[in-house]
């Protein structure tokens, strides 16, 4: 796939109130599936990298209501490693993932709550995450951070494996 067939542009980061993110995304590929590749932590390690240059060599997630989760981000270029860590809140199957979200380090702007919902139609499936940040503050640093770029590389990337089924 190359950048002219990826689907970036259909993502949508939009910010809504004070303290939120709302990201919306149409994939190609049944709910089921999308679902899959959110909770499955082989799955989840092959799509979401953000920007190129990173991997993932820690996808440690105990998927049940009160489950907590780590990942670890490690550049390909210096070593660095980043760490987001939470615990799942609410999980309806193939419709909906409520969790925690905390970045370890000094740098973290405090714990976000991510609400994942997926709701399918003619076969597509579109995301829609809803991140609620400690303050406005927060979000805002968010949005000027490069997220959108990093986000629509991930999800590229989740359209690839998706594709693979």
């Amino acid at each position: 796939m190359n950048a002219a067939t990826k689907h970036s542009d259909t993502l949508q980061l939009v910010p809504r109130g004070e303290r939120e993110i709302v990201i919306t995304r149409m994939f190609d590929a049944p709910r089921k599936l999308v679902y899959r590749a959110f909770t499955e932590p082989a799955l989840v390690r092959r799509w979401m990298n953000g920007p190129g240059g990173y991997s993932m060599p820690v996808c440690d997630m105990d998927f049940r209501v009160g489950g907590k989760y780590r990942y670890v981000w490690k550049s390909d270029k210096d070593g660095s490693e980043m760490a987001l860590v939470g615990e799942f809140r609410e999980i309806v199957p193939d419709k909906r993932i409520v969790r925690t979200e905390t970045f370890e380090g000094p740098w973290s702007p405090g714990e976000t709550v991510g609400t994942v919902e997926l709701a399918e139609s003619g076969g597509k499936t579109t995301v829609t995450t809803t991140v609620v940040y400690p303050s406005l503050q927060a979000r805002d640093a968010m949005l000027k951070s490069g997220m959108k770029q990093g986000l629509a590389m991930s999800y590229d990337r989740l359209e690839e494996v998706l594709a693979a089924g």
